[in-house]
């Protein structure tokens, strides 16, 4: 084998399959589709899901419970992980945390847990502080922000219903 032979012949974008154009080509007269059935005639489409006429595993499955598709997803942070993680004087935001790995991934809404002890005194910027956090936070002197959270339709429509009546007035 010759090195500048290796990649001879191979093309970075590849020719379309032209079907339907004669017998010399491959791929005419029934242009791929084999003969007769469902997968032969014009506009033919099956479920994603059908496999062949058995039971699909979809269906198969048992289901229980119910999963909120609207439900925010809580991204958990625990005292003891941010006293070894941050130095004195430093400033716990999502950013930070993100860049040192302890919130990782998407999320909506930041909660801080009380989980290990805190010794330095640091400002932590979270959407929401258990009961316990807020305790051990407040015993070693930190400052606690609490960010906004993500309004729901029904808030914006509360809003907006105050508002109007606050205009009417």
């Amino acid at each position: 084998m010759i090195l500048n032979d290796v990649h001879r012949g191979i093309t970075k974008y590849k020719k379309r399959k032209r079907i339907g154009r004669g017998p010399g080509s491959g791929h005419g007269k029934t242009a791929g589709r084999g003969h007769k059935g469902q997968g032969s005639r014009a506009g033919a489409s099956n479920h994603p899901t059908f496999q062949g006429g058995s039971m699909p595993l979809v269906r198969r499955v048992p289901k229980r419970g119910f999963n909120n598709r609207w439900a925010m997803t809580v991204a958990v942070v625990n005292v003891g992980q941010i006293d070894q993680a941050y130095e004195q004087g430093e400033e716990v935001t999502l950013q930070s945390l993100a860049e040192k790995n302890l919130a990782k991934g998407c999320f909506d809404v930041l909660k801080v847990l009380g989980d290990g002890e805190i010794t330095k005194k640091i400002k932590i910027s979270a959407h929401r502080f258990s009961k316990s956090a807020v305790e051990k936070i407040e015993k070693a002197g930190c400052e606690m922000v609490v960010l906004p959270g993500k309004t729901t339709v029904a808030q914006k429509k509360r809003l907006a219903a105050k508002e109007n009546r606050e205009k009417n007035k």
